[in-house]
């Protein structure tokens, strides 16, 4: 692949911004657990090998289990989940194709199992890792 533009050289504070915002998705109420669903499903939906390199791999080093990880991108099939885990899948995979816009339904029922601190903290960190993902990709970085 060519050289691709270095956007942290480039345009550091808006690179920066963009840190910030993860960093304030560390400090919320999220559990380590409900985080790393959303970014490893975001990043599957992206195609974003990198991010799916990394936080599978911060998912295990939490004691994910390797058959949970597996089963994310089958996650509605899968009786592995909690009804609030899928309640957070099913809002990733939403936020993350847009284009379709949010189902109603599956927007209450987010609302229905958190309160409205916790369904802004998960929209945030949609929002965070989708823009993280669309940054590798464009950038080019690389799981390996």
């Amino acid at each position: 692949m060519n050289s691709r533009i270095v956007i942290p050289q480039v345009a550091p504070e808006a690179y920066q911004a963009l840190m910030n915002l993860e960093k304030y998705i560390s400090t919320t109420s999220l559990t380590s657990t409900h985080k790393e669903l959303i970014k490893i499903r975001a990043s599957q939906i992206n195609g974003c090998a990198f991010c799916i390199n990394m936080h599978t791999a911060d998912a295990r080093k939490l004691g994910e289990t390797e058959q949970r990880i597996y089963l994310i991108s089958a996650w509605r099939e899968a009786d592995i989940y909690t009804e609030e885990e899928k309640a957070i899948l099913a809002l990733t995979e939403e936020v993350t194709l847009i284009s379709n816009h949010i189902s109603e339904q599956v927007y209450q029922n987010a609302a229905q199992l958190f309160d409205e601190k916790y369904l802004a903290e998960i929209i945030l960190a949609i929002i965070t890792i989708n823009s993280w993902n669309r940054f590798a990709i464009t950038t080019g970085l690389r799981a390996f």
